[in-house]
């Protein structure tokens, strides 16, 4: 029989809040009550100046707390840069990687990837693996090539359920209010499911999550969850509010 898989609802801060904003994870904990804790996961991910005080606001609400990149090496001369034993020491979960913002605007390539869900998996926290293509790439009837070269050169062999989660992210959709068609996310993630078969094994394939992401809002929510293989959100812009964001985790009730 397939896997059960729990859905995760994560949400990228990218680079926005400020110590006032960990107000929203209050909102968030007191929608979360029990009832919604048994059904799903629900994960944060702030920038990393306001890691550990998220952190210490999600104690005792079942919220999880993420990271949106890290460097590939334990420790060095990278200025500026931060590994991903000091993002778990700071009580981080999970890690972004390969986001289609990094691969845009530093250059990232799969191999880069790569090496960052290797560093999460090291420092024993969960990479959400991120692959989507351009609106170039889908009016050229390219996506399914793109998002498998993607996933086949970003997930490092080994890779369990556990530390694996994959995140489809179409770029062309991505804070625009644009989202695929129902048909055309149930395809990419069919697509997805059958490269995890491959790329982590018949005892892994069926566990790994893989989310949605991209204009993903509480009035497209119920339509886009219910989609095969589609096993949560990665959601943008409406995760910095409590209400927006508990309005999409709410149609797991």
């Amino acid at each position: 029989m397939p896997a059960v898989r729990r859905p995760l609802v994560a949400g990228n801060w990218k680079m926005n809040g400020s110590r006032a904003a960990l107000a929203e994870i209050g909102g968030m904990a007191q929608a979360f009550d029990a009832g919604l804790r048994s059904k799903i996961d629900l994960l944060v991910c702030p920038p990393v100046p306001l890691l550990w005080a998220a952190a210490k606001a999600a104690l005792g609400t079942g919220i999880a707390v993420g990271a949106q990149d890290c460097h590939a090496r334990t420790s060095g001369a990278h200025t500026g840069d931060v590994s991903a034993e000091m993002l778990a020491d700071v009580g981080a979960t999970a890690v972004i990687v390969g986001h289609s913002e990094r691969r845009a605007d530093h250059g990232e390539k799969d191999q880069d990837v790569r090496a960052k869900a290797e560093a999460v998996r090291r420092a024993a926290l969960t990479a959400i693996v991120c692959v989507g293509e351009t609106r170039d790439e889908r009016e050229a009837g390219k996506t399914l090539a793109v998002v498998r070269r993607q996933l086949r050169g970003s997930i490092p062999e080994g890779s369990t359920a556990a530390g694996l989660v994959v995140a489809y992210e179409p770029v062309w959709a991505i804070g625009t209010g644009l989202t695929p068609t129902v048909a055309d996310v149930a395809e990419v993630h069919g697509m997805i499911r059958a490269e995890l078969r491959k790329l982590v094994g018949k005892g892994e394939f069926e566990g790994v999550r893989i989310l949605y992401g991209g204009s993903v809002k509480p009035s497209n929510a119920a339509e886009l969850m219910a989609v095969e293989n589609v096993d949560g959100a990665l959601v943008g812009g409406a995760s910095l509010k409590a209400s927006d964001f508990m309005g999409i985790a709410g149609v797991y009730r």
